[in-house]
Formats: structure tokens, C-alpha cells, sequence
């Protein structure tokens, strides 16, 4: 081969596998970081409804179906509730040393047949706050910086106002969990629904960007709540929700507003998120540091984890932490160190076995006490 013609032939191969590194790493961005997917996070596995019976269902035993507490049971056309296991199966129950015995609170949606394959989610609830738990609410829209942003405002006698701010893989009805015991304390509660999510705008670049540009529309439900009679607020966030709800805390030019942060799961290393994220939805080992650069090259995330950053430091108001070990996507170690760095504001409240955003579903008695104690002197 003559050199000239070897020399391009080399430079094709070189752009060619730059070009295939470029597609990779964007493949593996796109799948940890795209839209709202109903794919299950790690841990998570699709479970085989193998028989019902009056309050009970049985299901495919493994680790997930053994969890305590109560889940939501989703599939196609279908959801319910699950309570506890129970502990003494009785005859005709289908029960047997591969399968698990729950308590069937209820079926929201369809019907549990054998053979439909579910999974667990921290969602209990279907629908709002009135189909749901039988609150009167108002829908209303919030003015964000990409435009409207829906949200869902249920009344209440104080001029301390809760905003809930859901996170990785659910929807505003996350955080009806704990609706009922919020409006119980006579706060107002404003659930929002940010970029990406159904019915709100698109982020600009279709991607997630794990609460580090989100928080900006959590800035626009507080501005918001003050324009409406808010005197001050609390807010309440679950994984990026967590995120968003640090970033106001600092950054908001209303961060005076601001009482108190309830973060249940926080999301402070946006990396090792991503790469929980990335394997969960099948991208391959190999591809995880291209995934990374590919994130950061598509979204500017190039910040370090927010333990790095400022934000505790700067952090001035009372925080509650909910989080466990047993979260895969949002190591809990990270809780541990921003709780030990500031413990003039920060409490954590561990909850063992429980998945990433599950806190209240694992223990909700224990949660909701938690929670009680540390809202009281906010009031």
C-alpha cells in the first residue's frame, strides 16, 4: 500500500472508532439519563403473581418480595397495594419454597391474575389527591424558566407551606405516601411536577440532569408560594428531589423563605448515580466511563458530588435525612458523612432494608414519627 493511502486508510480507522466511542458513550448517557422510564432500578426484578386469595397474594420469592413494609405492586393495566409478608401461610394459599405470601391491601387498577408479572414500586397511589386519598385540591400551573409546570396544591390552616418534590423513576404521585399525614398536620402542601415530567416541559436536551439545573423549578414553586400566602416553607424531596432541594437551600434567592429540608435517598454524587442508572437499564461495564463523559459533554455536569461543593457549608437551616444501606443508586455513606460534618443541622434517620426512595414504604410508622418530631418546632 502506497504511504499516502496507508495514512488515510488510518486516519478512517482512528475517526471510525473515535465516531463508535462518540455513539457508545451517548447510547449509555441516554439510557441512564433519558426521559422517565417504568424500567426497574437495580435490585428491582419483575416478580409472577402465582395466585390471590381474600387479602392476600402470592408472589416469585426473592430479596425484593421479602422486603418489610408496604409497596405498590405495578404491571401492565394493573396496580395494587401489598402490605407485610405473612408470616403463617394458610392452605390454598399457592404458597411454596420459591414463592412469598404478602397481605393485598388493595387493587387500585385491573386485577391480579396468575401468571401477570409485576413489580414492587414505592408508589402506593394512582391518580390525585382527591381520587386518591379524598382531599380536595386545586391543579395549578407555576410559571418555570422553560414554562408552565403543573402542580397540585392541597389546603391547610398554616402559613408554613410544604412543597414535595418527587424523584428517579416516579411522578408527583410519589409523594401522596405521605399527603394524608402532612395535611393531618395542617400544613398546606404543594406537590410539583418539573421538567421531563408528564405534562411539564421538556428539559432542553431531553436528558435528566440529576437536580444540578431541576432545582430551578423547585425555585419557581417557592416564588410561587410566597406570591400566594406562604410565610415560609419546608421541602420535602425524594432522591433528586433531595438534590434540587439542597441547590434551592443555597442558591434560591429566597432561601430565607426556607424552614427546614426533609431528603429522603439525597442524590450527592451525581456519578455514582449515573452509573447505577446506566447498568440498571442494561448498559454494559465497559461502557461506563465513556457514559460519564458522554453525560457531562451532553448536560454540564461537571460538578463534583455536592459534598464537595459549598452547599454543606453554606446550608442553614434544620435538615432530616431519611436513608438506608440498602440503596443501590444513591450510597448511603454520603448521608452518613453530611450528617457527621454538620451536626448542628443535620439529623439522619437510618431505615434499614429499603430500596433507593422507599424509606417510608420500608417502616411508615417509624417515618411518619421521625417526621412529626421534626416538623413540630417548624410550624
Amino acid at each position: 500500500m502506497r504511504p499516502a493511502t496507508a495514512a488515510a486508510a488510518a486516519v478512517t480507522t482512528i475517526l471510525g472508532v473515535g465516531a463508535a466511542t462518540v455513539a457508545a458513550g451517548r447510547y449509555a448517557s441516554d439510557a441512564a439519563l433519558g426521559a422517565p422510564s417504568p424500567r426497574p432500578f437495580p435490585g428491582d426484578r419483575r416478580l409472577t403473581v402465582h395466585a390471590t386469595a381474600a387479602g392476600q397474594v402470592t408472589l416469585t420469592r426473592s430479596f425484593p418480595a421479602l422486603r418489610p413494609g408496604t409497596y405498590g405492586l405495578t404491571g401492565r393495566d394493573v396496580h395494587a397495594v401489598v402490605g407485610p409478608v405473612v408470616e403463617q401461610q394458610p392452605h390454598g394459599s399457592g404458597a411454596s419454597a420459591a414463592t412469598v405470601v404478602r397481605r393485598l391491601e388493595r387493587v387500585n387498577l385491573g386485577s391480579l391474575k396468575p401468571g401477570t408479572r409485576v413489580r414492587l414500586t414505592p408508589e402506593l397511589h394512582r391518580g390525585d389527591p382527591h381520587a386518591a386519598l379524598g382531599l380536595g385540591y386545586k391543579e395549578t400551573e407555576i410559571p418555570g424558566e422553560l414554562g408552565a409546570l403543573p402542580a397540585w396544591f392541597v389546603p391547610g390552616a398554616r402559613d408554613t407551606w410544604v412543597i414535595t418534590v418527587h424523584g428517579l423513576g416516579t411522578t408527583r404521585e410519589h409523594p401522596l405516601n405521605v399527603l394524608g399525614f402532612l395535611h393531618g398536620q395542617q400544613f398546606p402542601v404543594l406537590d410539583l411536577a418539573y421538567r421531563g415530567d408528564p405534562g411539564a416541559p421538556r428539559s432542553p436536551d431531553g436528558l435528566a440532569h440529576l437536580g444540578e439545573s431541576e432545582w430551578r423549578d423547585l425555585d419557581a414553586a417557592i416564588r410561587y408560594a410566597v406570591r400566594y400566602g406562604a410565610e415560609n416553607v419546608i421541602v420535602h424531596g425524594w432522591s433528586t428531589g433531595a438534590s434540587m432541594a439542597l441547590h434551592a437551600a443555597v442558591n434560591s434567592a429566597l432561601r430565607d423563605r426556607i424552614r427546614g429540608l426533609v431528603l429522603d435517598s439525597p442524590v450527592l454524587d451525581w456519578k455514582t448515580t449515573l452509573r447505577a442508572l446506566a447498568s440498571a437499564r442494561g448498559v454494559p461495564s465497559a461502557l461506563m466511563p465513556l457514559a460519564v463523559r458522554a453525560a457531562q459533554g451532553q448536560t454540564g455536569l461537571y460538578g463534583a458530588r455536592l459534598l464537595d461543593t459549598s452547599v454543606p457549608t453554606a446550608l442553614h437551616v434544620p435538615t432530616l435525612i431519611f436513608h438506608g444501606p440498602d440503596d443501590t443508586l444513591a450510597p448511603w455513606q454520603q448521608s452518613r458523612e453530611f450528617a457527621a460534618r454538620r451536626p448542628d443541622l443535620v439529623t439522619l434517620h437510618p431505615v434499614p432494608e429499603a430500596p433507593h426512595g422507599a424509606m417510608w414504604n420500608a417502616d411508615p410508622a417509624g417515618y411518619e414519627e421521625a417526621l412529626r418530631r421534626f416538623l413540630t418546632p417548624l410550624m
